[in-house]
């Protein structure tokens, strides 16, 4: 009897086909974009317009001035040791942050939501802000770049940690409280030995993440190589721009390849 009232309910209201849902979904997607454009004055017209000026900027750029890696070098090495720096302490504050939110580790909902929200307010804050706060009460220097960049790993590290502890096997849990293991031992051989490969996937992640954003910080006076980024525009010399970009580059890359090959190892 229920077969039959289905059967004769799809009859009744047909499900619509899928292409009107993608062709909803489409139409849906093109007014916001359009909307989007008109809000922010952006038109193709500008985009095509200047066009002439990209070329230009592209001619001065071009050939780089490779002579100019020499005056870098120890500014690129400084902006590798904020990296590292910054990735390892955040990495270390990250540990307790992440198992004060995990839910399944920490029950109590007065501790783990504030934990969460003050998590989330780290994670909103752009790291360019970050590193301007900090040069305005340490300073101009590296160490305002190395608590920027430790702040944005913490955020970054305790979100995907917490995420990966809360989907773990509980069966060891289980069995571990069973047998009377106090939460400590609980957290060190049941939760560690689950999260460890994804934990440090992350700060590898993390601390690729920070070499890009550790090039710009010195935009705002925080140390390394952001701050021959201001020097070389500021006098036009796009040539050494150029240079420094694809000395990033290069850098960049390296790491993306070291770093990869041990994920691939640790997970």
């Amino acid at each position: 009897m229920n077969i039959n009232v289905n059967v004769n309910a799809e009859k009744a209201y047909p499900k619509p086909p899928k292409k009107i849902k993608h062709y909803f979904t489409v139409l849906i997607v093109g007014v916001l974009l359009w909307r989007s454009a008109v809000i922010t004055d952006s038109s193709l017209g500008e985009l095509f317009s200047g066009m002439p000026n990209m070329v230009d900027l592209l001619k001065e750029m071009v050939p780089p001035n490779w002579s100019y890696v020499d005056n870098i070098m120890d500014a690129m090495l400084e902006t590798i040791r904020m990296a590292l720096v910054g990735t390892t302490l955040g990495a270390i504050l990250a540990v307790p942050v992440a198992l004060l939110c995990a839910n399944n580790i920490t029950q109590s909902r007065w501790l783990h939501y504030p934990v969460r929200m003050v998590l989330n307010l780290i994670r909103t804050i752009p790291d360019l802000l970050l590193a301007s706060i900090f040069v305005a009460i340490f300073g101009l220097g590296a160490l305002p770049g190395i608590f920027a960049l430790t702040v944005f790993s913490l955020g970054l590290i305790a979100k995907l940690t917490y995420e990966s502890v809360e989907t773990i096997e509980k069966g060891p849990l289980e069995a571990m409280t069973s047998v009377g293991a106090s939460k400590v031992q609980r957290i060190f051989f049941g939760v560690v030995p689950q999260v460890q490969s994804h934990f440090m996937s992350y700060v590898l992640y993390a601390f690729e993440i920070n070499v890009r954003a550790a090039a710009v910080l010195g935009l705002v006076g925080a140390g390394g190589i952001g701050h021959y980024y201001e020097v070389t525009l500021g006098f036009l010399e796009y040539d050494k721009t150029c240079t420094i970009i694809l000395f990033t580059l290069v850098v960049v890359l390296i790491i993306d390849y070291v770093s990869t090959k041990l994920r691939e190892k640790l997970i």
